[in-house]
C-alpha cells in the first residue's frame, strides 16, 4: 500500500512556528507528501524531514507560492515546472501578476509504478483577471503536461487546484456562481480532466456535500464547515481499482487548508 498526502501549507514556516508540523508528519506518515504555498526559499526553510527525501521548488518571488514534494523513496526523477515546449505550445504567459512559470507550481516526480505530480493552480483573483490565464492557458497546459506523463506510466496527480468542481463541493454554491473559485471557466477546466479519464478519487467513497478542504477565516467558517473543496487527488482511470481510501482531514490544523489522503494498493 502506498499513502500520498497533499496540503496547502500556507506557509511551511509559520506551520512550523506553530508547533504543528513535526506532529503532523509524525501522526500521518505518509509515503509522499505534496505541499503547496510553501511561501519560502529552500535556505528559509528549517522544518524536519527525517527519514525524506525533500524536494523544494519555491517561487521566485520571496514570500509567495512554491509547492514541495517529500518522499520515503526517492524517486527516479523529479522535474519542476512545466517542459518549455509546453509552455510554448500553450501560450502560457505572464500577466501583472508575475509569471506563473516563475512561481514554484508544478512538480512532477517518478517512481517505478506511477508518476505524482503536485500543483498550486493560479488563483483567479476576486475581480477574475486571472481567469483568462487559467481558462485558456494554465488548465490546458497542466492537463496536455499529465497526459504526456500518463503515456509513460500512470498518473497521480494532488493539490489545490483552486476551484469546486461542482455544487457539492462548497457550502453556499449559489451567491458564489461566477466569483472565483466557482465560474464556468474553472468549472469546466477541471472537467476537462474528468472528461480525459482522470478519476476524483474522493467521490469513489464519499457523495454530496460537506467534504470540504478550505474554509474563510471570517465568520468562524470552519467550525461551522461552512468552506469550500478546492484540494482534490486524481488518478489516471487504470489506477481507479487500485483505489483503497481517499479522506479529508479537517481536524489537522495550521493553515486555511486541511490536509488530504489517497492510500493505493501499488
Amino acid at each position: 500500500m502506498t499513502t500520498l498526502y497533499s496540503w496547502n501549507v500556507n506557509g511551511i514556516r509559520a506551520v512550523n512556528n506553530k508547533g504543528l508540523w513535526q506532529p503532523f508528519l509524525a501522526s500521518a506518515k505518509p509515503d509522499i507528501l505534496c505541499l503547496q504555498e510553501i511561501k519560502a526559499k529552500q535556505d528559509q526553510i528549517t522544518v524536519s524531514t527525517h527519514g525524506y527525501d525533500a524536494f523544494w521548488y519555491p517561487a521566485e518571488k520571496p514570500g509567495y507560492s512554491g509547492t514541495a514534494l517529500i518522499s520515503k523513496k526517492a524517486p527516479k526523477q523529479v522535474v519542476y515546472g512545466f517542459p518549455k515546449d509546453i509552455i510554448k505550445e500553450y501560450k502560457v504567459p505572464g500577466d501583472v501578476y508575475g509569471d506563473p512559470n516563475e512561481e514554484g507550481r508544478v512538480i512532477a516526480a517518478e517512481y517505478d509504478k506511477f508518476w505524482v505530480v503536485t500543483v498550486y493552480t493560479p488563483n483567479a483573483k476576486d475581480d477574475l483577471s486571472r481567469i483568462p490565464l487559467r481558462h485558456k492557458h494554465w488548465d490546458p497546459a497542466f492537463l496536455a503536461y499529465c497526459q504526456r506523463l500518463e503515456r509513460d506510466k500512470p498518473v497521480i496527480f494532488c493539490g489545490d487546484l483552486n476551484v469546486a468542481h461542482t455544487e457539492d463541493d462548497l457550502a453556499n454554491p449559489k451567491p458564489n456562481r461566477g466569483k472565483k473559485g466557482f465560474t464556468d471557466e474553472e468549472r469546466s477546466g477541471f472537467q476537462a480532466f474528468i472528461d480525459a479519464g482522470f478519476v476524483d478519487t474522493l467521490r469513489l467513497f464519499k457523495h454530496g456535500n460537506g467534504n470540504y478542504t478550505w474554509w474563510s477565516h471570517f465568520a468562524n467558517a470552519r467550525a461551522r464547515n461552512v468552506g469550500w473543496r478546492i484540494d482534490y487527488f486524481l488518478v489516471s482511470a487504470s489506477l481507479k481499482d487500485k483505489v483503497k481510501a481517499a479522506e479529508i482531514h479537517p481536524k489537522i490544523l495550521g493553515s486555511d487548508h486541511c490536509p488530504i489522503s489517497v492510500t493505493l494498493d501499488i
